[in-house]
């Protein structure tokens, strides 16, 4: 009893972010996604309290701890100061670390945000850049935007920004130095053996799922997966 608990007071965020919940649901009140969504910070922050370990289990494995847009409107508004944002915060970091974030659809997407955002960090220091936004994976780009992604380098030189080449500008080449500090960084924090975590959970359910492990066609298909049933 209290393990799972235990393991998210070791996160910062939930020594930050809990104090003294009075289960008032002003968090609750203000939360855009709990507008949209079946999503209620203040249950969510009653269930940890009751440091059930099975409770806290199904939260981790749940869809609902990944509807948080961390907005953080809970956090200036709660009376006792606690910050329900940075308890999901926490609670998805644990749902990473052991792997529960494969059992939930919207949870699977973290192979998406690590192959993508965690990628193009890695390999171009840059979060997202234009060169990098496949139109097969944005169809919410438009039908122009095909276009401007096979003739980039013609629209982007025009700004004279030196995209993708080494000088000034927002879309710069990072030099190689920056690069191999950037990843070294990646290296001493633990963010590469998280990224490697990641891609062991998801291979392990991509081949139970019946694909031959976390290949590009369940990269695909967890990006694009999208049940209809997150209302």
């Amino acid at each position: 009893m209290g393990k799972y608990f235990d393991m998210l007071m070791e996160d910062v965020r939930m020594k930050e972010g809990l104090t003294a919940c009075m289960n008032c649901g002003i968090c609750t009140g203000v939360c855009p996604a709990a507008e949209f969504y079946d999503y209620d910070p203040r249950q969510i922050v009653n269930t940890v309290q009751t440091k059930d370990d099975d409770a806290i289990e199904q939260l981790l494995k749940s869809e609902t701890i990944w509807y948080c847009g961390e907005c953080m409107s809970c956090r200036p508004r709660c009376p006792r100061a606690n910050t329900p944002g940075y308890i999901i915060q926490a609670l998805r970091r644990l749902s990473q670390k052991l792997g529960f974030f494969t059992y939930s659809e919207k949870g699977r997407q973290q192979l998406a945000i690590k192959r993508t955002i965690g990628h193009n960090i890695l390999k171009t220091g840059y979060c997202i850049k234009p060169n990098l936004v496949d139109p097969e994976l944005h169809p919410e780009q438009g039908p122009v935007w095909k276009w401007i992604y096979e003739h980039d380098r013609d629209v982007f030189e025009r700004f004279g920004d030196n995209y993708c080449k080494v000088g000034v500008g927002a879309m710069r080449k990072i030099d190689d130095k920056s690069m191999e500090e950037i990843r070294a960084i990646f290296d001493t924090t633990g963010g590469t053996d998280f990224f490697e975590n990641i891609e062991k959970y998801s291979a392990e359910k991509a081949t139970e799922m019946g694909y031959d492990g976390a290949d590009e066609r369940y990269f695909r298909d967890v990006f694009t997966a999208n049940s209809g049933s997150h209302q």
